[in-house]
């Protein structure tokens, strides 16, 4: 199946204007439709030995929202502790998290026992697993994206409070937890960069050419 110039030049727009949103989101709600769609894309990642790793945990209860961003609340004042005075400022002036505000919040995780201990292309990299749960993530991401809808990963919390909080199996490995719903608007750039944190990185930099010394 060919696929057209329109069609193609769709996809590299949803990715190059893919954002992390935090402080955007509206309240309406998202459509189960629209939430469906979106998850079937994630269902749809590749994943090594076609194990499909991945469990979606759909959050919408306020009360559960509240005591997900307490937990952060924890891991982001951890985090502000390691940064340097100047840094620490600058970070704690940041909103990281959507959490309370958007209607939806997904939990990726991983099932690394799934279809048993020997997996077809794990054998030599056992996080593979991991990896693949991440594609879904991405996928999960880029179909918010062509549905309009904002999506933001909340990094800064720990495994075991999302363990704890979603009632997730000691087996089970949480990868993600992401807010998703309609936004008031997409920044143009990431806000980070906007914001003089970090610079996009030159794409000619980080391009070797058959082994990594390449051009020394």
């Amino acid at each position: 199946m060919d696929i057209t110039q329109a069609e193609r030049d769709a996809v590299y727009k949803v990715i190059l204007s893919r954002r992390d949103v935090r402080g955007e989101f509206r309240p309406d709600p998202v459509p189960d439709e629209v939430l469906m769609r979106v998850l079937a894309a994630a269902h749809h990642a590749p994943s090594v030995g076609f194990m499909q790793p991945w469990d979606f945990i759909v959050v919408k209860n306020a009360k559960t929202k509240q005591s997900i961003r307490r937990a952060f609340e924890v891991a982001h004042a951890e985090a502000a502790d390691m940064f340097d005075e100047d840094r620490r400022e600058q970070y704690q002036s940041f909103k990281l998290e959507g959490i309370v505000e958007s209607p939806v919040g997904i939990c990726v995780t991983c099932d690394r026992s799934r279809h048993g201990p020997v997996v077809i292309g794990r054998t030599a990299i056992p996080e593979m697993d991991l990896f693949s749960s991440v594609c879904a993530v991405q996928n999960l991401w880029l179909a918010a994206r062509a549905e309009n809808l904002g999506l933001g990963w909340v990094s800064i919390i720990h495994n075991e409070a999302l363990r704890d909080l979603l009632e997730i199996p000691e087996h089970i490995v949480p990868i993600a937890y992401l807010c998703m719903g309609y936004v008031s608007f997409f920044h143009e750039k990431p806000e980070l960069e906007k914001a003089g944190w970090l610079a996009r990185e030159e794409l000619k930099s980080l391009i070797h050419h058959e082994h990594w010394t390449s051009g020394d």
